[in-house]
């Protein structure tokens, strides 16, 4: 429960003032530099501020004749804005000695000051049933980037890459106990959160751990299928090392109950309806395959091609991102599908890319598929196109 003499500010996600149960909301805070004077007032209340520093934040480059005075101008209006929003009547800011400082006659309760005091007292907690409380009593403080609207702001921008780093190390460190308490439930709980919080970080691989080590192998799968579709129509790049690794750990622990062949025969087995095109499948299993090939080719001899497809405009360079990307890389994929052969193997490697293994085929296939490729999918008077590029693939025997 909030105190009705404390001033809280919320520092993590979007900054929020409120003070006697209520929230101080308003034209107020739209005010550019109301917002950034108490940003910085608040967060550094025990120490002040410089006035140098003070007017470096809010005036920036600006040509002001006296910055002194203009500064002055600032925290005047402020404390105005301050009396109207319905603080108790009191001297709101002061400078003392080049230092500026908010009153100490209204208490401040900062939730980015709480997660400083709980992140020192877990480094120098000795019980560990007790620091793994306080780490996660951490954790749960960090309700997303600090200041996360303005991060363009140094100091702001400057703050926000340090909690970021440390509620990462809260989360590791918590998780590093709760895999000693096999508490798993508790690991998936922190894993969602972390998700949640710090997106693209893959964290991913905190749930997943938590669902192998119950056995809850087939919703660990499709949280891996879902979390790499995710990043790459986000972002346009793959999970990491650590999440596929996780991956082929998965592979290694499945296990089903017992069954005769034709049974596990049936279950490996495509639908008829997924038979048409080419076969399209995620990066893991991808690099499986190929890795298979290149076994077999010992064996065999025959001709295996890679081919990249990377999307281009109209001066050749890569498209990366836009809805325009999205667009043609949707294209290009059902090109590609519809233009390779029932045994080759696609994979969407990128936003942008795809990667196809293409087997038994000749250099110069490579070219007609290629041809075929860009006849479905470059349609009237389309700027850019694809750009391939070609390797045999080599037995490493």
């Amino acid at each position: 429960m909030e105190k009705p003499e404390v001033l809280y500010a919320r520092m993590f996600g979007n900054f929020r003032l409120s003070y006697g149960g209520h929230p101080l909301t308003g034209e107020k805070l739209r005010d550019t530099h109301f917002t950034g004077l108490m940003q910085i007032l608040l967060h550094y209340a025990s120490d002040g501020v410089s006035r140098d520093y003070l007017e470096d934040v809010l005036l920036g480059d600006r040509d002001v004749e006296n910055r002194h005075q203009a500064l002055q101008t600032i925290v005047y209006k402020a404390k105005r804005k301050l009396k109207k929003m319905g603080l108790p009547e009191v001297n709101y800011i002061f400078l003392e000695k080049g230092v500026y400082y908010w009153t100490r006659q209204i208490p401040v309760c900062e939730d980015a000051a709480e997660f400083d005091r709980l992140y020192e007292d877990a480094a120098q907690c000795g019980d560990e049933d007790r620091r793994l409380g306080i780490l996660l009593e951490a954790c749960y403080k960090y309700k997303g980037e600090f200041l996360s609207t303005y991060t363009a702001v140094l100091w702001a921008g400057a703050e926000a890459r340090r909690y970021r780093r440390q509620f990462c190390e809260c989360v590791e460190s918590a998780a590093f106990i709760i895999r000693k308490k096999e508490d798993w439930n508790r690991l998936e709980e922190l894993g969602r959160y972390a998700v949640e919080t710090v997106p693209f970080a893959n964290w991913e691989s905190l749930v997943m751990e938590a669902f192998m080590e119950q056995g809850r192998y087939e919703e660990a799968g499709r949280l891996y299928a879902d979390t790499v579709d995710h990043y790459l129509r986000e972002q346009g790049v793959y999970p990491s090392a650590r999440l596929l690794a996780m991956m082929e750990k998965l592979g290694e622990r499945m296990k089903h109950s017992y069954a005769v062949l034709d049974q596990i025969q049936k279950r490996l087995s495509e639908a008829p309806g997924e038979k048409t095109g080419g076969y399209q499948c995620s990066y893991p299993v991808f690099r499986g395959i190929y890795q298979t090939v290149v076994r077999l080719m010992e064996r065999g001899g025959q001709s295996i091609y890679l081919m990249l497809c990377t999307l281009v405009d109209g001066k050749g360079n890569p498209v990366k991102e836009g809805r325009r990307q999205e667009e043609l890389s949707s294209r290009l994929q059902e090109a590609i599908r519809t233009s390779v052969r029932h045994g080759d193997i696609v994979n969407q490697y990128g936003n942008g890319q795809f990667l196809i293994l293409l087997i038994n085929i000749t250099r110069e296939d490579c070219r007609i598929i290629e041809s075929r490729i860009d006849q479905k999918f470059i349609v009237g008077r389309q700027r850019g196109g694809v750009e391939y590029h070609v390797n045999s693939v080599i037995c490493e025997a």
